[in-house]
């Protein structure tokens, strides 16, 4: 029997949406074979362990995934493409290091008679959240016998460091206090105080018979009839995922239906309670339609201009120049990513146009019997990799390409330019409110037609499916401050961010098709680009026009914003983030460089095991924070799952690194509380382990 001679560690989670779980998952991976190595060698036990996972919503899913929302609240992100586990599913059950992924689950746990899931279905949230309370419950099940889990439904309003290195944890609600000799921050999407156009709107809402809803997930909003009544005019601020959410539980929420024909397009049934939806946003288009997905779940771009080493060249060139080894994002990475994004357009092209000139012949010769020039698959992939061969090659060297195109019979194809896809309205007027609703629909239209082409058969989805592939190097180049401060402000958070955002994470394709019958129906007014905002005192109500299109005016008695908030940590209203920020104990991540610096926002944390920085810029050794409120820090924090079958991926790592760091020995002495040791566990010196990890949930 193993003995353990040592007091348990106590460790605390905070926050069980999929951040959170992850870390807890790669720990109980770690324990797991931290036990299976004491009890093969016969030696004294590991450490006890006791885990207090700390969530204010719900345990295993966190609040945007909470499994009680509705269900046209969906994932932009199909279903095989998804996992929580950081290994795949075996012969065994389901357990850290190896379990299903979102698809497999759905499979299997699919009611008698109704239809499965796709590997290219999208999931609702709430399935994606009872799948997160399944992982959990597995990750409890797999607990070795020297660990614990104890999992609190409360807030923590309150982290105060002790003398003796270790953390006291306020809580809202029963047990009201913890204490744990190390912490992480997983705590998602914020909360944020009213910025000076929130509280404009919230005043002049509260002055008059009208209603502000600033942005959170539209799950949270108080959508209903009482406050948005049927037949009444809304006005929604944003046109991005989140605006979907809104407008389908305006539509459908409401008892409407959308019918499909065959062709997938929609007609929308109203049940007339719906309101009249007036939205508008800076560019004018709603988000586009991710393309129809083609590709595996192990699939994902590999870079041929934006790598690694190509950033460290570039790195070691302005360190050589300027005495900084910061990029500007224009001059040294955004052509490199552009360079990527034409590769994948031109050579997805030529292969398609070759495929289907091959499949033309091989059925003229079939139908004449006659054998013709080009000898079948093994000729045309050599033509195509002879060409993508020398595409690489003249992109590399920053050749004019218009001479390989027009030989490769590609001259007819319009290169891709981001800036005009994602703001096609740009510089336009138009005669009437009618006149650009007929454009938008054209737009939308082309768009839905190449998203139906595929990510991997279509040459626009397939090349603007790289922006999602290629952000892990991406990160390694604005992370942490790799960029030079005005080239971040500018270069990257008011250029890049929301081009990036509008072409690369769309919903699926039948939310757009959706959207269109709504537009088409008169349901939806899109205003048009530039869309402002504004109140009117004498009418009491707001106002929403676009100048570009005459006639777009209109009144609206509420207002939604329909745009998720951007961590800021100076704005977060959560009580455990201004206690810290008022005990000096965080900090924000500011840019320094040559140029000046920039205040982002986020959390200041170090590199890999993201430890927390204090007031002074001096890290804490228990305290670490993952995910969104380290956005601006790190970028594109927001991920909220791994994928199967790509090794070890960022998330995975990022999770792995913590959870190695949280059970790394220390040199604090840790004293348990009586009446926080779980049942079964060893507190005391020489008590033999219990049989089997134990959980215990208080709410």
């Amino acid at each position: 029997m193993l003995t353990s001679l040592n007091r348990p560690l106590h460790l605390a989670v905070i926050g069980s949406g999929p951040r959170g779980l992850s870390v807890l998952e790669r720990l109980v991976c770690r324990l797991t074979a931290e036990y299976d190595q004491a009890a093969g060698h016969g030696g004294p036990a590991p450490r006890p362990v006791v885990v207090h996972l700390v969530d204010n919503t719900e345990i295993g899913a966190g609040r945007v995934w909470r499994t009680d929302q509705d269900p046209w609240f969906t994932m932009n992100t199909v279903a095989s493409q998804i996992t929580m586990y950081s290994g795949d599913s075996d012969t065994g059950p389901a357990r850290p290091g190896a379990g299903p992924s979102l698809h497999q689950w759905l499979t299997a746990h699919t009611p008698a008679g109704q239809e499965p899931a796709g590997p290219n279905d999208y999931a609702t949230r709430a399935e994606y959240g009872r799948y997160l309370a399944d992982v959990y419950r597995s990750i409890v099940r797999a607990l070795p016998p020297h660990a614990a889990l104890e999992a609190h439904v409360a807030g923590v309003t309150a982290l105060s460091p002790r003398p003796d290195g270790t953390w006291d944890l306020a809580l809202d609600t029963a047990p009201h206090r913890l204490s744990a000799e190390r912490v992480i921050l997983a705590t998602g999407h914020p909360r944020n105080e009213a910025d000076t156009f929130d509280a404009a709107m919230e005043s002049f809402a509260a002055g008059h018979q009208a209603h502000y809803l600033r942005g959170d997930s539209a799950a949270d909003m108080p959508l209903d009839e009482t406050t948005i009544p049927a037949g009444s005019t809304v006005a929604i601020r944003g046109l991005g995922l989140s605006f979907y959410d809104v407008m389908l539980s305006l539509t459908i929420g409401r008892g409407g239906e959308f019918k499909a024909a065959d062709d997938g397009t929609y007609a929308y049934i109203p049940s007339g309670r719906e309101p009249r939806i007036v939205a508008g946003s800076r560019s004018g288009l709603p988000i586009p339609a991710r393309g129809r997905n083609q590709k595996s779940a192990h699939h994902s771009h590999q870079p041929k201009f934006l790598t690694r080493a190509a950033l460290t060249a570039a790195r070691t060139a302005r360190a050589a120049q300027a005495g900084s080894a910061q990029l500007d994002f224009a001059e040294d990475v955004l052509p490199l990513l552009l360079d990527e994004i034409a590769y994948v357009y031109y050579t997805t092209a030529h292969r398609t146009r070759t495929e289907a000139a091959e499949a033309a012949e091989a059925a003229e010769n079939t139908t004449t019997g006659t054998t013709g020039t080009v000898t079948g698959t093994s000729a045309g992939v050599g033509v195509h990799e002879r060409f993508a061969r020398e595409l690489a090659d003249h992109l590399h060297r920053g050749r004019d390409l218009s001479v390989l195109l027009d030989g490769a019979g590609l001259g007819d194809v319009a290169p891709v330019d981001l800036k005009a896809l994602a703001r096609p309205f740009a510089g336009m007027r138009f005669d009437s409110a009618g006149a650009f609703r007929e454009h938008l629909l054209t737009v939308m239209r082309e768009d839905l037609d190449q998203a139906r082409l595929g990510n991997a058969d279509g040459p626009l989805k397939a090349a603007l499916d790289v922006l999602r592939d290629i952000r892990n190097v991406v990160r390694d180049a604005v992370d942490f401050g790799g960029l030079l401060p005005a080239s971040h402000v500018r270069d990257f958070d008011r250029d890049y961010l929301p081009m990036n955002a509008l072409l690369s994470a769309g919903p699926p394709l039948e939310r757009v098709e959706q959207l269109y019958a709504l537009i088409a129906q008169g349901i939806v007014d899109v205003t048009g680009p530039l869309t402002r905002f504004a109140t009117d005192e004498t009418t009491g109500t707001f106002t929403v026009a676009s100048a570009q299109v005459p006639g777009s005016f209109a009144r609206a008695t509420a207002l939604i914003d329909a745009r998720i908030p951007t961590p800021d940590l100076a704005r977060d209203t959560s009580p455990l983030i201004r206690r810290l920020r008022a005990d000096g104990l965080v900090r924000t991540f500011t840019i320094q460089g040559p140029d000046g610096a920039h205040a982002t926002g986020g959390l200041d944390i170090t590199p890999a095991p993201f430890r927390v920085l204090d007031a002074s810029g001096r890290p804490h050794e228990g305290l670490f924070a993952l995910g969104i409120p380290t956005e601006h820090t790190r970028w594109f924090t927001q991920v909220g799952s791994s994928r199967p079958g790509t090794g070890r991926t960022l998330f995975y790592r990022d999770a792995d690194t913590i959870a190695e760091a949280l059970l790394a020995p220390t040199t604090t002495a840790v004293t348990a509380d009586a009446d926080t040791a779980p049942a079964g566990t060893a507190t005391g010196a020489g008590r033999p382990l219990a049989a089997a990890g134990t959980a215990r949930s208080t709410s």
